[in-house]
């Protein structure tokens, strides 16, 4: 059994990983990875979640209903769900239940079917931590903006110039543009690796363009560089 983590910022965000799911709590959001891409399916579907609390293995608590009426549940990333709740009340509350007990069921909405179950151990001090970075004003949602004017060069027998600028607020559908010999594409941002505990040294953000491209935005000791394809290209301005 996992117990929770916490990830400082940019991209702040305490998270568990058990078997082969995973669960991130980020300043205003849940992501939740499933074992199968058909529960991710499902949930969004159905446009529904529920969060059950137990103080053991067995025994309810207390619950929320995530739905089209509280949150935007949509699939990121290609896999995980976002939940994004309109009330910062009811994430606190989320927080608060996750902080205090020992499970968390998440669950079909008003149906006894689990889609994943996570021990809580842990989660006290990484929600803590959590929300001290979120108030602190540091989280990746706030700091993280595309520096204006530089430009990324290089590659293999193709010479590409890459050029990128966040143009809206993480969570928008299309929250960046990039821009590669001259030619823009409308993408959407990631801020964190899936999958993997520790993103890889200098990560930044992933940029995940609508013609399906991708795009590793990296900076670490002065260097900055993007990772497109096979290549590498660094800042050349």
């Amino acid at each position: 059994m996992a117990d929770w983590s916490f990830s400082g910022p940019p991209n702040a965000n305490a998270f568990i990983q058990t078997g082969n799911m995973t669960l991130e709590l980020q300043c205003d959001r849940v992501r939740f990875a499933p074992a199968g891409y058909e529960d991710s399916q499902d949930i969004v579907s159905k446009q529904g979640l529920s969060f059950r609390f137990m103080k053991d293995g067995s025994t309810e608590v207390s619950a929320f209903q995530a739905g089209s009426v509280n949150a935007d549940i949509s699939l990121v990333d290609n896999y995980p769900v976002e939940i994004r709740f309109f009330d910062q009340g009811d994430y606190d509350f989320v927080l608060d239940q996750i902080a205090q007990n020992a499970v968390l069921n998440l669950s079909m909405a008003e149906q006894d079917v689990s889609y994943g179950i996570f021990t809580l151990k842990g989660s006290s001090a990484a929600v803590r931590s959590l929300r001290a970075a979120c108030n602190s004003g540091v989280s990746a949602s706030q700091s993280m903006e595309a520096p204006e004017g530089i430009a990324y060069c290089g590659g293999g027998a193709v010479q590409r110039v890459i050029e990128y600028a966040i143009v809206g607020q993480p969570g928008d559908q299309w929250d960046a543009i990039v821009t590669v010999n001259g030619e823009t594409v409308r993408a959407m941002t990631s801020y964190s690796f899936f999958g993997n505990s520790e993103p890889p040294a200098g990560f930044q953000v992933a940029l995940l363009g609508e013609d399906r491209s991708e795009f590793l935005v990296f900076s670490d000791g002065g260097r900055n560089w993007i990772e497109f394809g096979d290549y590498t290209y660094e800042q050349c301005n």
